[in-house]
């Protein structure tokens, strides 16, 4: 006959809670309260001995914070895009006479039908134009996003300390960019 080493007794006090879930793990077939009890303060005791389960959590976790990571810069960028596009686009654009704003209306209509599906298009091939521009520029241009421009100014202008020249004239044209600001932006 085999003789079984003999393991230590041991006493100890658990809430309620514990007891009533202790219990109805031990019911499970081939399951008993000191195997459960073992095996748990083995592994709270030992917390080494399920590190694989927990380094597979924890890239998943990092994986995870890296997306949430990109997402929040795409958004920012979105947002930040359209706010200047909308700045942009409330200067520049001045009032229609009212016989010429019938036919803007129905370019727009149709700008906007050409928009959506260009969008649309997009989406269902899985493109991500912002993402696609941010890693062109930040490739081309690295320390592109560390320097601190003045507001409103071209990428790649030269900064100044004259602001007012930025702002649109009194007539209400557009402020003028030098050439190399209009080419840094097209390239974009």
């Amino acid at each position: 006959m085999k003789s079984f080493p003999m393991k230590p007794k041991l006493s100890a006090y658990v809430s309620d809670s514990v007891a009533q879930r202790l219990e109805l793990a031990a019911k499970r077939p081939g399951a008993n309260k000191s195997a459960i009890v073992d095996a748990a303060l083995d592994r709270f005791l030992n917390p080494e001995r399920d590190a694989s389960g927990d380094a597979a959590l924890i890239r998943r976790l990092d994986r995870m914070s890296r997306q949430l990571e990109r997402a929040d810069r795409d958004g920012s960028v979105l947002a930040e895009t359209i706010a200047l596009f909308i700045r942009y686009y409330l200067t520049i654009t001045p009032p229609l006479p009212s016989q010429d704003q019938d036919a803007a209306r129905a370019l727009g209509r149709e700008r906007f039908e050409m928009f959506v599906a260009q969008v649309g298009k997009r989406v269902a091939s899985g493109g991500r134009l912002v993402a696609d521009v941010m890693d062109r520029v930040s490739a081309s241009k690295p320390d592109l996003f560390m320097r601190s421009l003045e507001e409103g100014a071209p990428l790649g202008a030269a900064q100044t300390s004259d602001t007012g020249s930025r702002a649109p004239s009194a007539t209400g044209e557009p402020p003028e960019h030098s050439p190399a600001g209009r080419e840094e932006v097209g390239n974009v």
